[in-house]
């Protein structure tokens, strides 16, 4: 039983040293430190590969109709159970940087539960979505699949700042 708990243990850790070290690469950009910044997004990279060998000595990658499952599943515990409890403390605790953060997360992963439930019945019907380009909004993650709107519906983000993911 304690591989297992190391494995997920092991697997958050590489998860978020990845995404961190993403920010980080970002920041060494804005500051001129290209060569540093490269060596964030290689190290992030390489996170990203012990993470996803740790997922699948644990069986976490499945088919794609179950992976949907787990996403719904998750994206709705976020919405409707962790970000709801998250922002009330905050909240409490009046640290208005963490509500907003916690507000525009909790309004953003409804919209990914509902995207993943309109994929997986897509998929249930022996389809895929329709070619369409997805874009996300840089400040919420809001995730528009189609066009982006003028302006960002969660944040007010204007349309050209909006990321076209490939």
């Amino acid at each position: 039983m304690a591989t297992a708990d190391n494995l997920k243990e092991a697997f958050a850790g590489e998860s978020q040293a990845n995404r961190k070290y993403l920010a980080f690469a970002k920041k060494a950009d804005a500051e001129g430190r290209k060569q540093i910044a490269k060596l964030f997004r290689a190290a992030a990279e390489a996170e990203t590969i012990h993470a996803h060998a740790h997922l699948r000595v644990m069986n976490g990658v499945k088919g794609t109709a179950d992976n949907l499952k787990a996403a719904i599943e998750g994206e709705g515990h976020e919405f409707r159970t962790m970000y709801p409890q998250f922002l009330a403390e905050a909240k409490a605790e009046g640290n208005k940087a963490a509500q907003m953060s916690f507000q525009y997360a909790l309004v953003v992963e409804e919209i990914h539960h509902g995207l993943y439930q309109k994929a997986l019945e897509t998929l249930t019907q022996g389809k895929d979505l329709e070619d369409a380009v997805i874009y996300v909004c840089p400040v919420c993650g809001n995730t528009v699949i189609g066009q982006a709107p003028d302006k960002c519906h969660v944040c007010g983000v204007p349309k050209e700042k909006f990321i076209e993911v490939k």
